[in-house]
């Protein structure tokens, strides 16, 4: 274990909520064990060079038969926070439809082997694996899917809400929507505007009804969305650079907050994208349902400069030479990270505030000893921790930072090959392995509690 953190934490509160975070296909693994059905994932992974290395999450890090391993690295890590995703394929394989109680059970002794062990759950009831009957009926560019999120997640609050108290209702819309229908590059696989605009419309749709139905089925539920967002700046002072940061501030960020603040989808926006939204009256009201937290993912800020020739939101993001880089050759800059919860404060007024992702991707790789030394994430999550201080400290209500992520894992395009993990996966022997950064942040963790 690491020394004291160096770096002044003090202005994080006594209950801040230490954490890690995954999604179900990640790290799960057993898609066809207990009547589970398969998702988008598991049929874009199976597209010929739609996913490097043609991986797939079948076996991933076999959480499903090892949940209580991991567990058990999470007290070794000295964490009290967990944040997970519900399969919705396994807990309704149809989308809709008769209801899988094994994959209900799988979640029910998950939750209770958390709290058992002080960990308090955090469960994200989309994190991208829309069951594939429901894509086979149009996916997310369709109303009903919205509908389809709803009944899913009051069946999931049912069965655990008289223990779980923190729930998000998606994780990252606009990897789902601009990724997976405006580029092609995640599932469904799809490069077409007007199904990424309709299936934007749709998942916020979903965060809304999801949160009613969440709150009836569990009055003391919190409820929150998890986007992840972007500090962005124009690569030049010219007015067509300055004018595609704007574009691209509207894309990546406003989109997804002001309709969920109760601001509506931003009007130049619409305009931008050309794409009639399939409105129907009240449902503005019901995206805009009220938020006990909000959910932010930082990884990198954006740089860009205009590109009329290109697609939506005709921009592109520029690579400054000279700035730190992580395996995934984003851009390191744990200022963007203060500036971003600021913005939430200020301009949103977010009553609360968890990063509920944030992390890095190195090669990591075993030592002769069996250690995995990685002092570049150690020195990422340092970084970062003193930018979340740093919020506080201006009075931000900075509740929670969960790292991303607990695990190495199934990197969803990148397949196996980018490693994020604060434990190290041996992926053909399943042998779990604590890096230096996990020992870090287990200091960092415990030198805040001893202050």
């Amino acid at each position: 274990m690491t020394d004291a953190h160096p770096v002044d934490l003090g202005a994080l509160p006594r209950d801040f909520a230490w954490g890690t975070a995954t999604s179900a296909y990640q790290i799960e693994g057993a898609v066809d064990e207990d009547g589970r059905a398969p998702s988008i994932w598991d049929t874009f992974s199976r597209v010929p060079g739609a996913v490097d290395g043609g991986d797939t999450g079948d076996t991933a890090c076999d959480h499903y038969h090892r949940w209580r391993e991991d567990i058990a690295l999470m007290r070794q890590l000295g964490t009290n926070a967990y944040r997970l995703s519900i399969a919705w394929p396994r807990v309704l394989p149809g989308g809709d439809g008769p209801v899988n109680g094994k994959g209900l059970d799988f979640y029910d002794q998950l939750v209770d082997g958390l709290l058992a062990a002080g960990i308090e759950p955090s469960v994200t009831l989309y994190h991208w694996d829309l069951p594939q009957a429901l894509q086979d009926r149009g996916g997310w560019p369709e109303r009903a899917t919205a509908e389809h999120l709803a009944a899913y997640a009051g069946l999931v609050a049912e069965r655990l809400g008289d223990r779980v108290t923190q729930w998000a209702t998606l994780n990252e819309p606009l990897c789902s929507a601009w990724i997976g229908h405006l580029e092609g590059r995640m599932a469904p696989g799809q490069a077409d505007l007007t199904a990424a605009v309709r299936a934007s419309y749709h998942l916020l749709l979903g965060h809304g009804l999801t949160a009613q139905a969440v709150r009836a089925a569990a009055p003391g539920a919190r409820i929150g969305i998890v986007n992840n967002l972007s500090t962005v700046e124009a690569a030049t002072d010219s007015d067509a650079d300055r004018a595609a940061a704007r574009r691209m501030d509207g894309h990546v960020n406003r989109w997804w907050l002001d309709p969920v603040h109760g601001r509506g989808f931003p009007a130049d926006m619409r305009e931008v994208y050309g794409v009639d939204l399939p409105e129907r009256p009240g449902d503005l009201a019901t995206i805009a349902a009220p938020l006990d937290w909000f959910g932010l993912n930082y990884y990198f800020p954006q740089v860009v400069a205009a590109d009329p020739d290109g697609p939506a939101p005709y921009a592109r993001q520029i690579e400054r030479p000279g700035v730190p880089r992580t395996g995934m050759d984003w851009e390191v800059d744990a200022h963007g990270l203060e500036t971003l919860i600021m913005r939430l404060h200020e301009e949103y007024a977010s009553p609360q505030i968890r990063i509920t992702e944030n992390g890095s991707s190195y090669p990591d790789t075993v030592a002769p000893d069996g250690t995995v030394h990685d002092p570049e994430r150690a020195a990422y999550l340092t970084a970062h921790l003193a930018a979340c201080a740093r919020a506080a400290r201006r009075g931000a209500p900075v509740a929670g930072y969960y790292a991303w992520s607990l695990l190495d894992n199934f990197e969803w395009a990148y397949g196996y090959d980018k490693r994020f993990g604060l434990v190290h996966v041996d992926y053909a022997t399943q042998r779990r392995t604590v890096k230096t950064s996990g020992r870090h942040y287990a200091g960092i963790i415990a030198a805040h509690r001893a202050g």
